[in-house]
């Protein structure tokens, strides 16, 4: 070992300890003053000989998803010791969606902006994951695609599943359905608070096929993660084996240098979108399978979701697409097992962090087995093909999505008549004024919560107007220029761009227009002439930014959310 050219660990020269040193203007002196204070830590010459595995921390009482994350955070370490590597463990900022205002969405590239410069401006010759809920995981990937040291992902995992009178129940598709019910007086007050009670009822992301679980199969998919890492519940010991074995794993990364940019590839992006339409995944995974693409240059767009989306069936039977959970999912195989049975779709020469290529990695797995549910052969489906559906027109002439397998299939053709909301603010103090007038074949429309205008929250499924819910009314066609829980479902037309905000054809429409959704042709349209909507345009005044600090720079350089909302000058070339 050469303090001056680094060390030698089984052949490959690497920086450990002596990674990105701190400037003093003498070489000699920065690595002196370093292992001083290493030596302040209590660690000594056979510690820091070792690779250098950093772990990511967002562990935080806002976060409650994250709660059993200390004790994943010392089997990752024990992981690494074993390995011959030393952890350093270094907290960044946590993302918890249900504590933070106005949503963490506002928050993703910041946190990957942090995550970046963290991993790169400190020593570390490999970096573990760990995150879990919504944004955590891509904001973690964006900034693995940026930073391209080695890397592997780990996450929390979901939830177990609650149970309310033989009933059971999971965040956060339950919150909504027993909401509407309460909304519409089927659900009591005092029954309302005992269902909440069982809700959420361990550590861990949400246990239906939200953004988190989504997310946490993707990782797989990508090849990022160790097989079952992406499903094996929160509080189950096998959580703590997967956190003990990405560790091991991590340095071997070290080892082999094996980076996301050969991994993350074209190819792996394709395979994470077969995945998405066969779990029948979150819309929000569209945004940021584009983000982390972008990252490395990769043009991965809505035509390509579209595209695999028309072929690949929905496979797995959970909530909101289906009636199970991702506990449920991974005790019967996992994404391992549908991985098998997507075999003949997918890219099979994808690397993997294992180091081997997802065929070699299938090679000796089982796919759906006969005694199980959650996981259906190609040949008898849950759903057909389409479940995420990609949409054009003169409403969204940059596209909009839906998630057409949570979808009601009689409003999948509907024309009707527009009723807009101009914020939030007007959609809590209006919707339920029975004087609107509004019917079920109303299109409800929300803008002004884009990425430029409010960071994009996940109001787009605007809330059945309670004087309809109690009339029996559980889905109409609504519209955004937001998104939507990955938990939530109905008809509901998302993501549209250009947004309001930076003058949208979204923006011109009026109370009283005429709306068309058009799924199986893939349109969405406001039935206005031409000549009209030119006035109103000229009528339009574009919004203010904020005045200061990150919010003022998220919406004077974020993109739409076509192209992944994030910052303009972060995307790769």
């Amino acid at each position: 070992m050469s303090d001056d050219q680094g060390r030698i660990t089984n052949g490959r020269a690497t920086d450990g300890v002596y990674g990105n040193l701190t400037d003093y203007g003498d070489l000699g002196f920065s690595k002196f003053i370093r292992r001083a204070f290493l030596n302040s830590a209590g660690l000594d010459g056979t510690d820091v000989d070792r690779p250098v595995i950093g772990i990511v921390n967002t562990t935080s009482d806002y976060t409650t998803c994250h709660r059993e994350m200390p004790q994943m955070i010392d089997a990752v370490k024990r992981g690494v010791l074993e390995a011959g590597g030393i952890p350093f463990v270094f907290p960044v900022m946590s993302l918890g969606e249900i504590l933070t205002n106005p949503t963490t969405m506002l928050f993703r590239n910041l946190m990957a902006m942090e995550v970046e410069e963290q991993v790169t401006s400190q020593p570390m010759d490999a970096v573990v994951l760990l995150g879990g809920c919504d944004k955590t995981v891509p904001a973690e990937l964006m900034a693995a695609a940026s930073a391209d040291i080695p890397a592997i992902q780990l996450v929390v995992g979901p939830m177990t599943v609650g149970d309310y009178k033989g009933e059971r129940l999971g965040a956060c598709t339950d919150c909504r359905r027993m909401w509407t019910e309460y909304r519409s007086g089927r659900v009591g007050d005092e029954e309302i608070w005992e269902i909440n009670a069982e809700l959420a009822p361990s550590a861990g992301t949400c246990m239906v096929m939200g953004t988190a679980s989504t997310m946490g199969c993707l990782v797989e998919a990508l090849g990022m993660a160790l097989p079952f890492a992406g499903t094996a519940p929160s509080v189950s010991s096998e959580r703590l084996r997967l956190s003990v074995a990405t560790g091991r794993q991590a340095v071997e990364l070290a080892r082999s240098g094996r980076k996301p940019s050969e991994i993350m590839t074209e190819a792996a992006f394709k395979n994470a979108i077969v995945v998405l339409a066969a779990i029948a995944g979150s819309t929000n995974a569209i945004i940021h399978l584009t983000a982390i693409a972008r990252r490395l240059g990769l043009d991965i767009d809505l035509e390509d979701f579209h595209a695999i989306a028309q072929k690949i069936p929905v496979l797995v039977d959970c909530k909101p697409a289906g009636s199970n959970y991702l506990p449920d999912m991974h005790r019967d195989g996992g994404v391992p097992a549908l991985l098998k049975e997507l075999e003949d779709h997918l890219d099979l020469d994808a690397l993997t962090v294992t180091g081997q290529t997802l065929g070699e990695q299938l090679a000796d797995a089982l796919g759906p087995q006969d005694w199980q549910d959650t996981i259906k052969h190609l040949d008898e489906p849950l759903k057909g093909p389409g479940a995420l559906v990609t949409l054009r027109g003169s409403l969204a002439p940059g596209g909009a999505v839906l998630k057409a397998a949570a979808a009601s299939p009689h409003l999948l053709v509907h024309e009707g008549v527009a009723h807009v909301f101009d914020s939030l603010e007007e959609l809590e103090e209006t919707l339920d004024d029975e004087s609107l007038g509004l019917t079920p074949d109303h299109v409800l429309i929300m803008r002004n919560i884009g990425p430029v205008a409010a960071g994009m929250p996940e109001a787009g499924s605007i809330p059945i107007p309670k004087y309809l819910a109690r009339q029996g009314v559980r889905d109409m066609v609504r519209i955004s220029d937001g998104r939507m829980s990955g938990t939530a479902y109905g008809t509901v037309v998302l993501h549209v761009t250009p947004e309001a905000a930076v003058g949208g054809p979204l923006a011109l429409v009026r109370n009283g227009d005429r709306i068309r959704l058009d799924v199986p042709g893939r349109a969405v349209d406001l039935l206005v002439d031409e000549a009209e909507l030119e006035r109103r345009r000229a009528e339009l005044t574009a919004p203010v930014p904020p005045k200061r600090g990150w919010r003022r720079l998220y919406a004077t350089h974020v993109v739409q959310a076509s192209d992944g909302a994030d910052l303009d000058f972060l995307q790769g070339e």
